[in-house]
């Protein structure tokens, strides 16, 4: 019943924001994902894509061509979110070391 808790359960998790993060900035097809994302496998990211499109966070959108593309985007609900991820990047920005 805590609404921390349930936003937690629909974006929560190493890989979700980074996804969402992704695919906002034009990242929507899963190859770019995955060279997008240090460290995820072929088979976490399809379960997470899964996850996000059951939650209606995302949509996928299967193109009839050879081979098959698929593209994903942020549903409304989804949209809704970004907020929260807009301001993790922020914070990121301001806190992360200096690179060299």
């Amino acid at each position: 019943d805590c609404p921390v808790t349930f936003t937690m359960r629909k974006i929560g998790g190493k890989w979700k924001p980074i996804i969402l993060y992704l695919i906002s900035k034009g990242g929507n097809r899963f190859g770019l994902l995955q060279r997008g994302i240090e460290g995820i496998s072929k088979h976490m990211l399809t379960k997470q894509l899964r996850e996000l499109e059951a939650d209606g966070i995302l949509s996928r959108k299967i193109y009839a061509e050879i081979p098959p593309r698929v593209e994903y985007s942020i549903t409304e609900l989804g949209d809704s979110i970004m907020p929260i991820i807009g301001s993790m990047r922020e914070w990121g920005e301001a806190h992360m070391p200096p690179t060299s």
